[in-house]
């Protein structure tokens, strides 16, 4: 009833080009001629030269990313310490509640 239907290839129509004729060639080997021993070259590339001025602000820049990064970790550190507390008295609340209304009981 429901029968996929397999697509059928076009006949090509218009200008058809034969296959392409692949001729037989020879290979003729020669002996490499031995390449002279090459010298060495001389280091193209440049060297970094600091200035104090770029010194400073490169120590300045490390500052900067360690000052950064440190005050990142101590607020993630913080907020999870506050998180904690905060768990710690609902807990606690909650312990409390719970041992009341069975004393009533």
């Amino acid at each position: 009833m429901l029968r996929p239907k397999i697509p059928t290839m076009p006949t090509p129509a218009g200008l058809v080009t034969p296959p392409a004729v692949i001729e037989l060639t020879t290979v003729v080997q020669h002996q490499p001629t031995p390449a002279p021993a090459p010298a060495p070259a001389a280091s193209t590339r440049p060297t970094v030269q600091l200035t104090p001025g770029a010194v400073l602000a490169l120590v300045g820049a490390g500052t900067a990313v360690v000052l950064v990064v440190g005050a990142v970790l101590v607020s993630m550190l913080l907020a999870v310490a506050v998180t904690g507390a905060s768990v710690a008295v609902c807990a606690v609340v909650l312990r409390s509640l719970l041992a009341s209304d069975a004393k009533r009981r």
